[in-house]
């Protein structure tokens, strides 16, 4: 009987964290666009400097920091890498994180440091959180953090009046 609890409480919190981590769909192909207080750029390295107030939107997501820089490849957007105060928002939750880096060849994104994700009441925390665009995957990890473990905080839906 007690094997039987703690499977249903993996079970639920397996997909608690699933949902959590769910993209749905997102056009990577969209534009991207940035705003900030002010850009620099150096056009000998192809690499583009935006500070302050930074936001960085392609579809419906978005993406905030203090500091933003976009390396250029083949006259494109190679790479895009935040620091500051990143705030990550999607329609199904947002995240945070010290440091976070768009590689838009391969479509993922990744964050780094004191990493949280919040989705509703549901909160999961780590170290480095690596999401998929084209997949719609993503993998939470928690190399140093006490114990190296991802924490995870789900609040199941409320109960009916009638018990059921």
């Amino acid at each position: 009987m007690k094997w039987r609890l703690v499977f249903a409480c993996l079970l639920v919190a397996s997909a608690a964290s699933a949902q959590g981590l769910s993209l749905g769909t997102h056009n990577t192909n969209a534009p991207i666009s940035v705003t900030a207080d002010n850009f620099s750029g150096d056009f000998e390295t192809k690499v583009g400097t935006y500070n302050g107030n930074v936001v960085v939107s392609q579809g419906d997501f978005k993406l905030h920091a203090d500091k933003v820089t976009v390396m250029v490849a083949k006259e494109k957007p190679d790479r895009i890498v935040a620091s500051g105060n990143i705030v990550f928002n999607a329609p199904s939750g947002s995240a945070t994180g010290d440091t976070g880096v768009y590689d838009l060849g391969p479509r993922t994104i990744t964050l780094s440091g004191r990493v949280v994700l919040t989705k509703d009441k549901n909160v999961m925390r780590g170290t480095q959180l690596v999401i998929n665009l084209a997949t719609g995957k993503a993998v939470l990890g928690a190399q140093g953090m006490p114990g190296g473990r991802v924490q995870g905080l789900f609040t199941p839906p409320p109960q009916s009046s009638s018990g059921k």
